[in-house]
């Protein structure tokens, strides 16, 4: 290492470079000129370096030795750290540019109330990793960094991991800030069977269901999709809670009723993670099942299959009000099975209700 350090147009000063401008002018060798000081060759050729910083003990030493004051050189020491941690930031700074070009500042603006300060880059990287409270956007690389894609591929890009990690940081945030308490199983198991009665509630069943798993120590978080992330939701402990994240990606009521329930079912098997895309392994299979289990009770979903040979709109209402459960998670079961073809516009527009997240 140097004494000094040049980054651009400036020049961070370490204490060792002025030490060593006064062994030189004393005449003395550095061995004898160690002696003086009360410390070894090696510790002041170190210092003089700039391989170690200025300690206390050797700050007082030169003051009593050269009738300076100890401030005198902890304020060196202190400008050159501080000069230092700029450069540092500088060079942070420019890997985080390159993770921002993977993120879109407008959902941040549009969702989440941050400033409208266009081409003003820096500061827009400033203020989302501020939101996210990280301390630089290029952690939102890892794969690992909150909590794990439960089924990670080669298909899982750095901009799907960068996005569906900033949208766990919020969820993480928004549960952090939520007062509720610790996680009880028997508990969330009750607001489950409560919240299957919610599935035709379209306008007023999220605070109604967040209400109900928090007191089980849930927090259901909601969030706007942000592009690129490719997740469906994602849960993790959360200082005694569980967070349970839910994406709207897909917009339709059926698909995030699903969502809701594959990762109601990653809880109760006490497995937590990102769950990604279409990727598929055991446990998410295991989600699967439950969620459909849930929502359409089997024995009642097969007798349904076999006792009509059409699947027109008065047949899936009727089936869904005798199941108490919205006609459009039905027509999504069957749509999935390919019972009914997902190219049905007409049915579809009739029994599937659409669900946007505003975020207030």
């Amino acid at each position: 290492m140097s004494s000094y350090v040049e980054y651009h147009d400036k020049i961070a000063f370490h204490p060792g470079y002025y030490i060593k401008e006064i062994v030189e002018e004393s005449g003395l060798t550095q061995e004898d000129f160690a002696k003086r000081l009360g410390t070894t060759p090696k510790n002041l050729c170190v210092l003089m370096n700039g391989d170690q910083n200025l300690s206390i003990d050797i700050a007082t030493k030169l003051s009593r030795m050269l009738g300076t004051t100890v401030a005198y050189w902890l304020r060196i020491q202190q400008a050159y750290d501080e000069t230092i941690a700029e450069f540092l930031s500088e060079e942070e700074l420019k890997r985080e540019r390159e993770v921002f070009k993977l993120l879109d500042y407008k959902y941040f603006r549009e969702h989440f109330g941050l400033p409208d300060i266009p081409r003003k880059i820096d500061e827009q990287i400033k203020q989302v990793r501020e939101f996210l409270s990280v301390s630089s956007l290029t952690v939102l690389k890892r794969a690992d960094l909150a909590v794990s894609f439960r089924s990670y591929t080669e298909n899982l890009s750095e901009s799907n991991i960068v996005n569906a990690n900033a949208m766990v940081q919020i969820a993480i945030n928004r549960t952090l800030k939520t007062e509720a308490p610790k996680f009880n199983k028997k508990k969330f198991e009750v607001s489950v069977e409560f919240a299957l009665t919610q599935t035709h509630n379209h306008e007023n069943f999220l605070p109604t269901l967040c209400e109900a798993f928090d007191n089980a120590g849930v927090v259901l978080i909601v969030l706007p999709n942000l592009k690129n992330s490719g997740i469906n939701g994602a849960t993790k402990k959360v200082d005694g809670k569980v967070m349970l994240m839910v994406n709207d990606r897909r917009h339709y009521a059926d698909t995030f009723w699903f969502t809701l329930f594959h990762e109601i079912g990653h809880i109760m098997n006490g497995d937590y993670g990102i769950t990604f895309g279409t990727n598929q392994n055991h446990s998410e299979d295991e989600a699967d099942q439950y969620a459909q289990r849930c929502l359409i009770p089997q024995e009642k979903y097969e007798r349904f299959l076999q006792e009509n040979k059409t699947f027109d709109e008065k047949t899936i209402r009727d089936f869904a009000a005798s199941i108490d459960r919205d006609p459009g998670i039905v027509l999504g079961r069957l749509m999935k099975d390919k019972v009914v073809d997902y190219t049905d516009m007409e049915l579809s527009n009739r029994l599937r209700k659409k669900y946007t997240v505003v975020i207030k």
